[in-house]
């Protein structure tokens, strides 16, 4: 009852219709980019001036900071006397 029921002649796998090829996949023509040197320029320009300008506010941070100890232990100074 449980058993399976297998057919009395195995059917083959069917054959492909077509025969494999041996052929170069189709390759799609990769676009051209063609950057020009004032392109190139100002992305290097605009790199030197974000650096700059980071540099710039990083200096500034630590300055602030600086100073912030500064003036903090000269005012705990003011208040012990």
């Amino acid at each position: 009852m449980f058993l399976p029921k297998y057919p009395d002649s195995p059917t083959p796998p069917p054959a492909h219709p077509h025969t494999v090829v041996d052929q170069m996949p189709a390759r799609r023509p990769v676009p051209q980019i063609s950057v020009s040197t004032g392109a190139v320029a100002a992305v290097l320009v605009g790199g030197v001036v974000l650096t700059a300008l980071l540099a710039a506010v990083a200096v500034t941070a630590v300055s602030v900071a600086v100073a912030a100890v500064v003036l903090r232990s000269l005012l705990r100074d003011q208040h012990r006397r």
